[in-house]
């Protein structure tokens, strides 16, 4: 597994080395977008609107946009700044707590914690500690320049660290509409309805469940790639780019005509001295 940070929990006085992994994958199947005449991937590029040309990472800056139209910049120095002042390698468990109390809306993005250099012993100490107590740890730490909450919990002899969103964070409810009052129900209605939760009602086993569209979507894309259905994208021209090989023949051809020039030469220059050579004698005649 790749390690996405390194820092430590720490809980009272004890300070854990830890190491960070990606607990879950995101598996979905990833089309790209393809223009229909030639099946070349499409590119999206960073254009102004307002000076209708194409913009660098260098001539972008962040902003926020307090109300409509009207931005604070920041920059880098700026960011840079709060960054280090807020970027302390530390998960610090302020809290514990039952997890039953922690209802799953907060819940945000798993990461399998591991100990770090020496810290093997530190962390059975805390994993055990909380399998027998039967608490989770409520914990603060930053980690890609975002302030986070997080839960501490064990999860099949592992630790695990999970991101939970901050009440604000929370939408309030009063705010989805036509949700309705609490409403009479009839009783044979009500009785119907647990009875078939009942007969629906089994132990959780994660293995149980799949998704299908994914396993129908891959089998659809192996179905037309093993029927030789696959598109390749037509060349685009190319201006002033030279070909490798033919450059490399060229030379060898301009190489090859170079003795036979010079020998040319040699032949031309031959009768010019036979020609010097036939004045003399005259002369000396």
């Amino acid at each position: 597994m790749h390690t996405m940070w390194k820092g430590s929990i720490s809980f009272g006085l004890v300070n854990i080395p830890i190491k960070l992994y990606a607990a879950t994958e995101d598996k979905d199947v990833k089309l790209r977008n393809l223009h229909s005449k030639c099946h070349t991937p499409i590119q999206y590029e960073k254009k102004c609107p307002n000076c209708d040309e194409t913009v660098g990472n260098d001539d972008i800056v962040k902003g926020y946009e307090y109300v409509k139209g009207k931005f604070v910049i920041l920059d880098e120095d700026e960011l840079k700044q709060l960054k280090h002042e807020h970027e302390d390698k530390a998960v610090e468990i302020i809290d514990f707590v039952n997890l039953e109390e922690i209802d799953p809306i907060y819940f945000n993005r798993s990461y399998f914690v591991g100990p770090g250099e020496n810290g093997g012993k530190a962390y059975s100490l805390l994993r055990e500690a909380l399998v027998k107590s039967g608490k989770i740890g409520v914990a603060e730490m930053t980690i890609r320049s975002k302030q986070q909450l997080a839960v501490v919990r064990v999860y099949q002899n592992t630790i695990v660290m999970e991101t939970i969103h901050y009440p604000d964070e929370v939408r309030n409810t009063t705010d989805v509409p036509s949700v309705p009052e609490k409403t009479e129900l009839g009783e044979k209605e009500l009785e119907t309805a647990i009875m078939l939760i009942d007969q629906l009602t089994t132990t959780f086993n994660p293995e149980t469940y799949k998704d299908d569209y994914r396993e129908a979507l891959l089998n659809l894309i192996q179905k037309k790639a093993g029927k030789n259905e696959g598109k390749t994208p037509a060349d685009a021209p190319r201006e002033n780019v030279v070909d490798l090989m033919s450059a490399l023949q060229a030379s060898i051809d301009r190489s090859k005509e170079k003795p036979a020039k010079k020998e040319t030469a040699a032949k031309k220059q031959e009768p010019a001295k036979a020609k010097k050579k036939t004045k003399t004698a005259r002369k000396k005649a």
